[in-house]
């Protein structure tokens, strides 16, 4: 399976059994993945927006919670962990209703009990926005048999390898 299809079907699950996503992130898009790294996109809508009409920093922040489980997804783990940190830098407003961001997520370290990501969020003219961090105790998420982590190890030499 390659990492695309797999991080997709994590993120269906997310859909299909989880309180917030389906409601807030339902139309997110992942647009493309290969082990470690992770790229999605949102339209903004209603829902995303402050009183400002303006995207709610709670929606991005909860795009940094949802893209650090999906990067460490794209490295084979089905069970994606639990967080031990987030962190998100607001660096000018996302949009407004009607306008597209684009996100890129990294699993920048991906060891036996944790896995520490990155997130870069852009508008359509390729402006960055804000950008967050997330770490996941994922010791746990080990054991599940939905797992393909030997599957979708990533190539020597890409600066992805498992260090731990």
């Amino acid at each position: 399976m390659t990492a695309l299809k797999f991080v997709q079907s994590v993120w269906q699950s997310f859909r299909a059994t989880s309180g917030l996503e389906p409601r807030l992130l339902d139309n997110l898009r992942v647009t493309a993945a290969r082990p470690g790294v992770v790229n999605f996109e949102l339209d903004i809508q209603k829902e995303h927006t402050n009183r400002l009409g303006i995207l709610h920093g709670g929606t991005i922040a909860s795009m940094v919670d949802l893209g650090g489980s999906l990067a460490v997804a794209s490295r084979g783990l089905f069970a994606t962990g639990v967080s031990t940190d987030l962190n998100v830098t607001y660096l000018s407003s996302g949009g407004k209703i009607g306008d597209k961001i684009l996100a890129e997520v990294s699993c920048d370290k991906f060891g036996k009990t944790l896995a520490f990501t990155s997130i870069k969020f852009t508008n359509t003219s390729n402006e960055i926005f804000a950008r967050g961090s997330h770490t996941k105790f994922v010791a746990l998420a080990f054991k599940d048999p939905k797992n393909i982590v030997d599957e979708l190890k990533p190539e020597k030499g890409t600066g992805t390898e498992k260090k731990d």
